[in-house]
């Protein structure tokens, strides 16, 4: 019974004399402890996560506030694969900032509300898109699926409760194909449902951002479902304990101002910092530029009307795997701290970036080869060239292939290709693009049902291979 009493008494104790088991044996008396939970591998929170805690803008602002005065901090990084696991560590009050998918963010919200000190608020947005693009379906390399519902029956690998499953459930249901009784779904962590792909357990991988990205790249599966088909806005966003916002402010404060910090050098110097994401994710950084590079993931804090909409809805879907209690999204949402993090870093239009819908970055510049600019963004790409300081700009697929081949021709090695599908606008490898041409124009789309899609449109529109693309583009 004494056994039992101990942790309740000390518990106790703590809470008469003001003190919280945030403090732990390892954290220096007076000492302020921050334990931030992230995942290096989604690229899609990077100026929460990977690129943050590279550059240390947390532990510098935290720093000047101890220089005027202040307490001392101490900030603890712990890194996940998925969300559940931080989820699991906030309800337990170990984690005072996460940072999650839409889905994992409601299931967050859900699980953190039953305790006082562990209900969380949604405080700011990492990047997200319009169109649900972050999230894909790939298939083996030799797989005869050339749309969604070719995969009735099968095995599919996901992270259930995770926004790659979510679109799995909905891309399934818009096929008519039964989410529960018409496949099975394996849950499984993202890189154990890599390999379970490659090695033929399962006919499908639905996953967040970066792994379709990643294993198409390592030529390993190629890409069935682009998510951006079911036109939903999909992102990732931070949490906050509660509590412990109320406890330390300055150190919320601290944190969305140190984010808006990572997020401007994104934005100033992309191709920089997916080099920086990739040392520090193990990603290769051809995959980690795809999403962090221009016309990729939309970068943006602010918390948008469209994307509190798009979580609401995703409430049905959450509902109906058991995996969701109610939850007052308005209340979970707080954009009052963001707000403030802003006006203290002297950024002033709030408003006007939360009504914006543009990718606040693009591709731009001269085309070297065509020599035009790069203007439009539904066209624009870029040619990355081993030991250029950055990709080069293309104005249109056409011209990218175009610059393709001058490099080939010169003997140039080619990193990597980027062009924004025709019909989704998703930002793709030109390599593994499925590839029509239309008169003089050659045009690229992220999967075959895109392709056929068009086709059905434009019968002139014939298919051909990249490399035949590449060999007979003329200028």
């Amino acid at each position: 019974m004494k056994a039992k009493l101990a942790p309740i008494l000390l518990a106790a104790a703590l809470a008469l004399t003001g003190c919280s088991l945030e403090q732990t044996d390892d954290t220096p008396a007076g000492t302020v402890k921050l334990v931030v939970g992230y995942q290096s591998k989604t690229i899609n929170t990077v100026t929460a996560g990977t690129l943050l805690r590279a550059q240390g803008y947390l532990e510098r602002r935290l720093q000047k506030i101890t220089d005027n005065g202040g307490a001392k901090y101490q900030v603890e990084w712990q890194d996940y694969d998925t969300g559940a696991p931080i989820t699991a560590q906030m309800v337990a009050e170990k984690i005072d900032i996460g940072s999650m998918g839409d889905y994992p963010l409601l299931i967050n919200g859900s699980r953190t509300q039953a305790g006082e000190r562990s209900r969380t608020e949604l405080v700011s947005v990492t990047g997200y898109n319009p169109k649900g693009a972050l999230n894909m379906v790939v298939v083996p390399n030799d797989s005869a699926a050339t749309g969604i519902g070719d995969l009735a029956g099968q095995k599919i690998s996901a992270s259930v409760g995770s926004a790659g499953h979510g679109t799995l459930v909905q891309a399934l249901s818009r096929a008519g194909i039964d989410p529960v009784k018409g496949v099975e779904v394996l849950n499984q962590q993202p890189q154990v449902g890599a390999t379970a792909l490659e090695s033929r357990q399962v006919g499908a991988l639905s996953q967040f951002v970066a792994w379709p990205g990643l294993v198409v790249f390592q030529n390993k599966a190629k890409l069935l479902y682009d998510g951006a088909e079911l036109g939903v806005p999909t992102f990732h966003g931070v949490v906050a304990r509660r509590a412990y916002a109320a406890d330390h402010p300055e150190v919320l404060q601290a944190f969305l101002a140190a984010q808006l910090d990572a997020t401007q050098f994104l934005r100033d110097e992309p191709f920089e910092a997916a080099k920086i994401v990739a040392d520090g994710s193990g990603l290769p950084q051809e995959v980690v530029y795809l999403y962090n590079g221009p016309g990729g993931t939309s970068f943006d804090t602010t918390l948008k009307p469209s994307l509190i909409s798009a979580l609401k809805g995703d409430v049905a879907y959450l509902k109906s795997i058991g995996d969701f209690a109610d939850l007052d999204i308005d209340r979970f949402v707080d954009d009052a701290p963001l707000r403030k993090a802003f006006a203290e870093t002297g950024r002033t239009d709030y408003d006007g970036e939360l009504a914006s819908t543009a990718n606040p970055t693009r591709v731009t510049g001269a085309d070297p080869v065509c020599g035009k600019a790069a203007e439009n963004p539904a066209l624009a790409g870029e040619l990355w060239l081993d030991g250029a300081p950055k990709p080069q700009p293309a104005a249109d697929p056409t011209c990218l292939l175009r610059a393709v081949q001058a490099a080939k021709a010169q003997g140039k090695t080619i990193r990597a290709a980027y062009v924004p599908d025709t019909e989704l606008g998703t930002r793709w490898f030109a390599d593994k693009s499925i590839w029509l041409r239309d008169g003089a124009s050659y045009l690229p789309f992220t999967t075959t049902a895109a392709a056929q899609r068009y086709r059905q449109a434009h019968p002139s529109a014939a298919p051909i291979t990249y490399d035949q693309a590449v060999t007979e583009v003329r200028g």
